[in-house]
């Protein structure tokens, strides 16, 4: 029986320099395919609405969908780190965000993950003072894409990097003790991690990043079309659990992401 892995355990990594790797997990097999590959950090994501429900975006997931997934793959892996998505538009203030995150808490996550900016400072205070640890997104947030007009690189312009910038320390001073960047140049991405005493997980966000994560399908190379940051480690494995291990492996190695899975 693994032991559990806590918080504790990823800014210890962080701050011994060891980098690490996290995947999507939406049902026990999966989970426990992957814990059982090395991968102890692991997230629910409201990605499960485009790659098991077949919608075109994020939007239509809801609390109840994000809490049976959540407790589906807490069964699969017991001792890993849980994160889960908190859905568009179940965190409009901090009473309703209060209200999600216990429903996500109770069905099995160590944390509650919720997209946004500067507007998400109270309500990130508001959690992690009634014992909800919070994970941040920040970058490319999928629940604002009809905001971005798609699905596009954020952080490029000055002012832009320097918002993104601003906007990490002022949730990790909020109470954010974990922090996921996604499609952001590898340079701002490194001076964020850098600045941060919390970990930092990066998705498109180059290799500087405390932690690397995709979404299981991409790591599976089960579209035709896989997005810039992600890679195929079914192409040099014989089955699932042996890419699990090979994304991890190259994740604490330091080999993924490499120049072409990311964004300047």
């Amino acid at each position: 029986m693994h032991e559990a892995t806590t918080i504790s355990d990823l800014r210890a990594w962080k701050a011994a320099g060891k980098k690490f790797a996290s995947v999507t997990a939406y049902d026990a097999c999966f989970a426990r395919i992957f814990m059982e590959a090395g991968i102890r950090v692991l997230l629910v994501g409201d990605s499960l609405g485009m790659v098991l429900q077949w919608h075109d975006s994020t939007l239509p997931v809801t609390v109840e969908d994000m809490a049976y997934h959540t407790s589906c793959a807490r069964r699969g892996a017991p001792a890993a780190f849980l994160m889960a998505d908190l859905p568009f538009m179940s965190y409009p203030d901090a009473k309703e965000a209060c209200a999600s995150s216990a429903a996500l808490m109770r069905a099995g996550a160590n944390m509650v993950k919720l997209e946004g900016g500067l507007w998400l400072e109270d309500i990130v205070r508001a959690l992690t003072e009634r014992a909800v640890p919070v994970c941040a997104h920040l970058g490319l947030t999928p629940q604002a894409v009809n905001i971005f007009g798609g699905y596009k690189v954020q952080g490029r312009e000055a002012k832009d990097a320097e918002n993104l910038y601003q906007t990490a320390l002022a949730l990790e001073q909020a109470g954010a003790q974990l922090l996921v960047l996604e499609c952001v140049p590898a340079a701002l991405a490194k001076r964020i991690t850098a600045a941060l005493a919390v970990p930092v997980i990066g998705i498109g966000a180059g290799p500087d990043t405390d932690g690397q994560i995709l979404v299981m399908h991409d790591m599976l190379g089960l579209y035709a079309k896989p997005p810039k940051f992600a890679k195929n480690f079914m192409a040099g494995a014989c089955d699932v659990p042996t890419a699990a291990r090979l994304y991890a492996q190259e994740v604490e190695a330091g080999l993924f992401p490499a120049a072409q899975h990311t964004f300047t």
